[in-house]
């Protein structure tokens, strides 16, 4: 058993390793399947759900507006419910959940390693360029849309910065140690951390 949250900063490569982690601990890899099951339960489409996923707040009077969403779903809706997912999903104590604020939602979770990835800005344009074969102006453009997207998520409805290492339990630089290398070194701290966990009950 192995539970993970995965906080990643754009340009570290947690789209890549968060799979890769999920396949070297056999449990499953959560990430767009969470506004998949958001969408089935609220009855609502994928798109609506995945506007919602770690939307930054200043853009959601837009999405509601584009998308013509119905008052009732509105932005604590689709939080509370993915909230729900998140917890759900975390019961069997088996999974790798890549952002969501999960470090965040289940951090009475004793059973969590709780993960940020990070690194200076200029080796996660360095390393985005490379993973996604973009150019750099590209690259800057996702790393500020992307950064203050889930910065924007975090602190709107938790009231916390995603970047405090207090929320985690470890936090890797994956710009400067190879992505296979942080998969190795994070097994290593789920396995540990099962363990103590298990002597503790």
């Amino acid at each position: 058993m192995a539970l993970i949250t995965l906080s990643a900063a754009y340009g570290t490569g947690g789209a890549r390793l968060g799979p890769d982690l999920a396949a070297a601990l056999d449990v499953p890899f959560l990430d767009r399947a969470i506004p998949t099951a958001v969408a089935d339960h609220l009855a609502v489409s994928q798109d609506e759900a995945l506007a919602h996923d770690e939307s930054p707040v200043g853009l959601l009077a837009r999405i509601r507006s584009s998308l013509a969403l119905s008052p009732e779903h509105d932005e604590d809706y689709f939080r509370l419910e993915t909230e729900r997912v998140l917890r759900e999903r975390a019961a069997s104590g088996k999974a790798v959940v890549l952002g969501r604020a999960a470090a965040i939602v289940l951090r009475d979770d004793h059973r969590a390693l709780h993960v940020r990835l990070d690194g200076p800005l200029e080796r996660r344009l360095a390393q985005a360029m490379a993973l996604e074969n973009i150019d750099r102006q590209t690259a800057e453009r996702r790393l500020k849309q992307n950064d203050r997207a889930r910065e924007a998520y975090v602190g709107h409805f938790y009231g916390v910065d995603a970047r405090d290492p207090h929320h985690y339990h470890l936090v890797i630089d994956s710009t400067a140690i190879p992505l296979d290398a942080c998969v190795e070194l994070i097994a290593v701290a789920a396995r540990a951390r099962e363990r103590a966990a298990a002597a503790a009950t």
